[in-house]
């Protein structure tokens, strides 16, 4: 039988891990819980985050918006520091799977399991997030474009866990969104996702851009020497169709049972068109 433990602090959950090194560490479950009913032989205990409070909270520190990793998805949508600063947050925590699974899924599950179909990571990588890490011997911080290596792959060191997410104040001129094209309007894995973070002046002129994509490479794929090109531009069809149609040439998509490599292309080249709106 599978050992379960739900340690009730961070404290506690180190010597937890130091007493079972082979443990697996559980925030959600939405995903792992799958796993592990499809591997019914690996029988490794499982350490359990969901009690350990100094992991879930929104909070707005100076300059930075803070977030815990056990916050869930539901928390982000009910946040009021996310809706008004980082709308593009809120919105992809609302493209999650069903209630339940927003309920119960994290940010810091949604960041380590690393699917580049992942709603939350296009937006960290849009508004420049970095995450701490803790671990027994202390912390360290990354770029979250560091942190993810590859599809399922992150750059955890044995013993430490993701314990915050870190997001720059954006300025009061900014505007962030996150567009998702699925199968479906509800409980679908995106074909292509987009996340937007844009500073625009009164004459709707764009000062800064950064964009990111999801389901369209092995990561979250960003364009900086697009996005730079997008500085001095009004707002405008023709300058997003520009932006789109070079976006579209540096994804790197592949076809598969949601939607062929083309079509996903074609989104890429036409989903900022929906920032008119």
């Amino acid at each position: 039988m599978r050992q379960v433990m739900l340690p009730a602090s961070l404290e506690e959950l180190w010597a937890l891990r130091k007493e079972h090194p082979d443990a697996l560490v559980m925030a959600g479950g939405t995903d792992l819980l799958v796993r592990m009913r499809a591997t019914k032989k690996d029988l490794r205990p499982v350490l359990v985050l969901e009690r350990i409070e100094e992991l879930r909270h929104i909070e707005l520190n100076g300059s930075e918006i803070i977030v815990g990793a056990m916050t869930s998805h539901q928390q982000l949508m009910d946040s009021s520091i996310i809706t008004r600063h980082i709308p593009a947050l809120g919105q992809a925590a609302a493209m999650v799977g069903s209630p339940a699974i927003r309920h119960m899924g994290t940010m810091g599950g949604n960041i380590c399991t690393a699917s580049p179909a992942g709603d939350t990571l296009p937006p960290l990588y849009a508004l420049q997030a970095q995450v701490a890490l803790a671990g027994p011997e202390g912390g360290r911080m990354a770029a979250i474009e560091e942190f993810i290596r590859g599809p399922g792959q992150v750059d955890l060191k044995p013993g430490e866990i993701l314990k915050q997410v870190i997001i720059p104040l954006p300025g009061k001129t900014s505007v962030s969104s996150y567009f998702k094209v699925g199968q479906r309007q509800a409980l679908a894995i995106s074909i292509c996702s987009m996340a937007v973070f844009m500073q625009i002046n009164q004459g709707r002129y764009i000062e800064e851009a950064r964009i990111a994509w999801g389901s369209v490479g092995p990561t979250v794929m960003r364009f900086p020497e697009a996005d730079a090109r997008l500085q001095g531009s009004q707002l405008s069809a023709s300058v997003l169709r520009e932006y789109g149609e070079a976006a579209s040439r540096l994804v790197a998509p592949l076809s598969d049972i949601r939607a062929s490599a083309g079509y996903r292309r074609m989104l890429v080249a036409n989903l900022p068109l929906r920032l008119l709106a």
